[in-house]
């Protein structure tokens, strides 16, 4: 092979392992993030959009600056709260035990510029939250149904006066987590009430205070 035509080559399968490995093209701005948002691929465990947003406005609107997210699914709801908490210069920690969404979770944060806000671990829940430290003022519950109360009574001792804790799917699967919204709706620690955000979707969200 003639020298000028190894370095022909040389240079073209460079070009072309540079466009192979080349990072998508992140959405930061906030025209991207909703375009993104907007043609977001959902699937059936993520949460709805209508409750999406009402996390976000939950998380600005309560200041909070440390959050905690039980169940990651792809990452529509992360997004939405990382949105929040960028906003708040606060952070999210997002967990979930399924490796697939754990990759799928981090490429959508990347893709619009929120792998700094939200970090993601894989791993049991129950495990992860009596391992972490500090404290919290914001939760989003969205993971196996029965565990509900399991998942907040390891998190409970880190919720900071004022936190606001949020559980999905609360009518849709109301008898599996029974013990739960007793807990939430009787306690003196919290003031709670349901809320459906979107009317498309028979279901809602119980939104509890802790005093």
């Amino acid at each position: 092979m003639k020298k000028s035509s190894f370095w022909a080559c040389a240079l073209w399968m460079t070009a072309a392992l540079h466009l192979s490995t080349a990072a998508e093209p992140v959405s930061t701005t906030e025209a991207g993030r909703e375009k993104f948002i907007a043609e977001f691929r959902r699937i059936g465990l993520n949460t709805a959009p209508g409750d999406a947003k009402l996390l976000q406005i939950l998380v600005q609107s309560s200041r909070a600056r440390r959050g905690v997210e039980v169940g990651a699914a792809t990452g529509y709801g992360a997004i939405h709260m990382g949105i929040g908490f960028e906003r708040n210069n606060g952070k999210l920690i997002t967990i979930d035990i399924d490796p697939a969404m754990v990759r799928a979770t981090r490429e959508n944060l990347k893709k619009v510029g929120l792998d700094n806000t939200v970090s993601v671990v894989e791993g049991d829940a129950l495990k992860v939250l009596a391992s972490l430290d500090g404290e919290f003022d914001f939760v989003f519950i969205d993971a196996l149904k029965r565990d509900y109360l399991k998942y907040l009574k390891a998190i409970e001792p880190k919720l900071k006066a004022g936190a606001v804790v949020v559980a999905d799917n609360v009518i849709q699967s109301e008898r599996q987590m029974r013990d739960y919204l007793d807990y939430v709706r009787t306690s003196p620690l919290y003031d709670s009430t349901t809320v459906r955000a979107s009317m498309d979707k028979n279901d809602g969200m119980e939104i509890s205070f802790k005093k």
